[in-house]
């Protein structure tokens, strides 16, 4: 791959923590919660392709986005990692676990299973490729133009984080196009390699409020993943190292124990 990863690393220690982050996302979403890794962890947090400082590409894919963090792990000289994903960063981390599994130190995934959900995250692209981005006079603009395709004020305030200003034209820093295009493959989950496991320890951590992981997806998890422990996080919907932090992190740090 001709590009790597924009990322930023914190903490010094010899193990390597990696945040990886969902749909919409960038890196800047996993920061306090590095913050208070870092003291015990290197941590590496990129932005994934498509988002944040990262490159653009039509290609969607897990098996690409895994690419591309493997790629960056061996751009920073580092053999194994701990991979921690949430949503589309917990997909992209399974699918690394279950193709270059001697690169996965441990894995966690976050309010993600190896599964296809709906969701209505097509027509939230729909409503950010509606923005007339050429006309916007400030922020406050571009949250009246999307508030009938995202109702909920919190989601507006987290999309338009990738709403930025340069050379005096608003631009989103997602590739807005790529992802609606292929939003079927980054809602659903590719077939993987026949004999595909991942043997490592790896935790399921979601949110209790949330219909992500369900009991009925137990058995296509062991059957990737045969050492899986499950833990909710009560209160928490999807989002949940934002909705409780606290209590993420300690689940987080007892399963890294």
């Amino acid at each position: 791959m001709a590009e790597t990863l924009h990322y930023r690393e914190l903490g010094a220690a010899p193990r390597v923590l990696v945040l990886l982050h969902g749909l919409f996302g960038s890196a800047a979403n996993w920061m306090g919660i590095a913050r208070q890794l870092a003291p015990d962890w290197r941590v590496v947090v990129p932005d994934l392709r498509n988002h944040g400082r990262s490159f653009h590409d039509a290609d969607v894919s897990y098996p690409a986005l895994a690419d591309d963090v493997q790629a960056l792990l061996d751009a920073l000289g580092l053999e194994r990692a701990v991979l921690v994903g949430h949503s589309m960063g917990a997909k992209t981390a399974m699918w690394l676990a279950l193709t270059a599994p001697e690169r996965v130190e441990r894995l966690v995934a976050v309010d993600s299973a190896p599964v296809g959900h709906a969701s209505g995250v097509a027509g939230i692209l729909r409503g950010l490729a509606a923005v007339d981005l050429s006309a916007l006079s400030d922020r406050a603009a571009a949250d009246a133009a999307l508030a009938d395709a995202v109702p909920h004020a919190r989601v507006r305030d987290y999309l338009l984080q990738n709403l930025v200003r340069q050379d005096g034209r608003w631009h989103w820093r997602m590739n807005v196009p790529a992802l609606l295009a292929g939003i079927d493959a980054i809602t659903g989950w590719p077939e993987p390699p026949p004999d595909a496991r991942f043997l490592g320890p790896t935790l399921f951590l979601h949110g209790g409020e949330s219909n992500y992981v369900q009991p009925a997806h137990e058995f296509a998890i062991r059957a990737l993943f045969p050492y899986a422990r499950f833990r909710s996080v009560p209160g928490a919907g999807h989002w949940v190292y934002a909705d409780r932090p606290a209590e993420f992190l300690a689940a987080l740090r007892a399963f890294l124990a």
